[in-house]
């Protein structure tokens, strides 16, 4: 039986070469038989998954909520010192120097990333600002919500922190961030359907064996991913899950 494992879409284009190499690694380490879903946006994610073609998923910590929930899915495993952080940044050149000087009307890109739109939404309280005071401009990919800012056509751009982080140094130059999460307690997680039963403690097994092996570690490295990964309880992900549900309320 093959296993289809999808890699959330949030992740820069650099990192795929890096996910393919983790799944014959885990390929190989567990045994299994582990085909690769790479989705290029979220609606595709949401379609395979609806289908039932999904057995094994690496999903942000918005989505891993309510495929738990609703869903069956079970939290197997999560990145070590890796939280979903997010920055909110503008044009260089922008007379905004912090979330406060952001006005009611303001418009704002973002991609089809809904923790990051959650976060991102309680750092701009300070400002005064609520969901219906922000003209959204949706874009498929980072890479476009920073060009939007850079040419002064959103006020601001909402991007997950590692995909701000990995920008083209160029770009980057042409960005300021107003502010950065800090929340720690957040992460994309690992998440096991129920078709793929007691083969569910062989992948664990495979992906947290990899911290510190000759194989494992360049990539690990490669995936930004340095600590690794370490197991993670039905208990761990309720308790990310209400963390989530604070933010909302």
């Amino acid at each position: 039986m093959t296993l289809n494992l999808l890699i959330a879409p949030d992740f820069a284009p650099e990192r795929f070469a890096g996910w393919h190499m983790l799944n014959t690694l885990l390929q190989k380490r567990s045994g299994l038989q582990l085909h690769l879903l790479t989705p290029a946006s979220a609606a595709e994610q949401a379609q395979l998954i609806a289908e039932g073609k999904v057995d094994a998923v690496y999903a942000n910590p918005f989505d891993a909520a309510s495929m738990i929930r609703d869903a069956g899915y079970q939290a197997i495993a999560r990145p070590v010192g890796k939280s979903d952080e997010m920055v909110i940044a503008t044009a260089a050149g922008s007379a905004a120097n912090t979330v406060e000087d952001l006005q009611p009307g303001c418009k704002i890109a973002l991609t089809d990333n809904k923790d990051v739109k959650l976060i991102g939404l309680r750092l701009l309280e300070p400002a005064d600002l609520t969901e219906a005071d922000i003209q959204w401009q949706m874009v498929d990919t980072y890479q476009a919500a920073a060009r939007m800012a850079i040419k002064g056509e959103v006020d601001a751009s909402f991007f997950l922190a590692e995909a701000y982080h990995s920008l083209s140094k160029l770009t980057k130059s042409q960005l300021k961030a107003l502010i950065e999460s800090k929340l720690a307690d957040i992460t994309h997680v690992l998440l096991t359907s129920a078709k793929v039963g007691a083969d569910a403690e062989r992948v664990k097994e495979a992906l947290v064996g990899l911290t510190g092996t000759p194989d494992g570690q360049p990539v690990l490295d490669e995936l930004g991913i340095a600590g690794g990964f370490e197991p993670m309880t039905q208990e761990d992900a309720e308790f990310m899950i209400d963390l989530m549900d604070t933010l909302l309320d």
